[in-house]
């Protein structure tokens, strides 16, 4: 029986991406995205639409619209970016980041858990924009808020589904060539997605609630 894969926020960029390489690796995929991309479409994969990861109402049909099908792979892809300074305070686009970037996975974790099964993994997309030692700048108050708060939620779900042999990791993909940073990136959704791939399978419960750059770098917190 091949193995499933649920891919959120995969109607583009890293998510899309993930889905083909899965796809190429005999996984079955399933994609939860708001609207499918064409790219989407023409994939042999399950599209799972209308589903904003932030709206607890939508999050909660996923298991009916699953049929109980068990997932090996959940990767919590969906985010949003913004930038604020002090300079340039958003406290509304602050509350989506914490809401989409943190809350969100964490909503998708608790709502997909009964599908979980010993040996399943949850890849979380963070950013090193999330460490705090790693902050020189400054600036971009609210992802990184949100990021951070992704980062601590996925530590207590590594401990706490550790006794369920349910490993949790926290992956930074990279500067990737994304519409979320207007394609400035220095690497394509393509590598990323294969960095995070072999990353994820590289996850288990020996190192589960570890933070790693795609490139296989421990990332400070």
């Amino acid at each position: 029986m091949s193995k499933h894969v649920l891919v959120t926020g995969a109607n583009r960029g890293i998510g899309l991406e993930f889905c083909k390489q899965y796809l190429e690796q005999g996984y079955d995929v399933t994609a939860v995205v708001r609207q499918p991309s064409d790219e989407l479409k023409a994939l042999n994969v399950a599209v799972i639409a209308d589903v904003d990861v932030s709206n607890a109402q939508q999050v909660a049909t996923l298991p009916a619209k699953l049929a109980g099908k068990s997932i090996d792979i959940v990767i919590n892809n969906a985010g949003v970016f913004h930038n604020e300074t002090l300079e340039n305070m958003d406290f509304a686009a602050i509350d989506s980041q914490l809401q989409i970037n943190a809350v969100a996975p964490l909503r998708v974790v608790h709502t997909l858990l009964p599908l979980l099964k010993a040996n399943s993994k949850i890849a979380m997309i963070t950013s090193r924009m999330g460490s705090i030692a790693d902050n020189g700048s400054g600036g971009y108050i609210g992802y990184r808020m949100s990021k951070a708060a992704l980062n601590a939620a996925s530590v207590s779900l590594a401990h706490e589904l550790k006794a369920q042999r349910i490993a949790v990791g926290l992956f930074h993909p990279g500067f990737v060539q994304t519409q979320m940073v207007n394609f400035a990136g220095d690497i394509s959704p393509q590598l990323a997605a294969e960095r995070l791939c072999q990353r994820i399978h590289e996850l288990t419960l020996e190192n589960t609630g570890g933070f790693w750059h795609s490139n296989g770098e421990t990332l400070p917190w």
